[in-house]
């Protein structure tokens, strides 16, 4: 019983973290981005490996949306004013993200690619 409650418990958790997550303009941009892709995907008539890794690569760029989140919100609480630590912090976060997003962008060229120049 006790792992079922810890269970239900996590996953509390982890939606109360994807509202907060919800509320940040980048991850609401991500899901429309995301959106965008699943319609060219379609269009492109991509297989469905190609949705598969789609679902992969957005899943780790919300991750890492909400870790970098989640470090803005610790350096906010921190110090209100310029410390160098901070703006270190949130650089790499964003870092983090702009690789993942980089990640996605490069298997949809590749996606692109394979659906119009190596299919026929």
């Amino acid at each position: 019983m006790k792992h079922i409650r810890h269970t239900i418990n996590a996953t509390a958790y982890s939606l109360g973290g994807l509202k907060r997550l919800m509320k940040e303009t980048a991850a609401q941009v991500e899901v429309f981005f995301f959106l965008c892709l699943v319609l060219l995907y379609a269009g492109l008539g991509a297989e469905m490996v190609d949705f598969a890794l789609l679902v992969f690569f957005f899943l780790l760029i919300l991750g890492l949306e909400a870790l970098n989140t989640a470090i803005e919100v610790l350096v906010d609480h921190l110090t209100m004013e310029f410390a160098e630590f901070a703006r270190q912090a949130k650089d790499l976060g964003s870092f983090a993200v702009f690789c993942g997003l980089s990640m996605i962008a490069l298997y949809t060229g590749w996606v692109i690619y394979k659906c119009l120049f190596l299919a026929a």
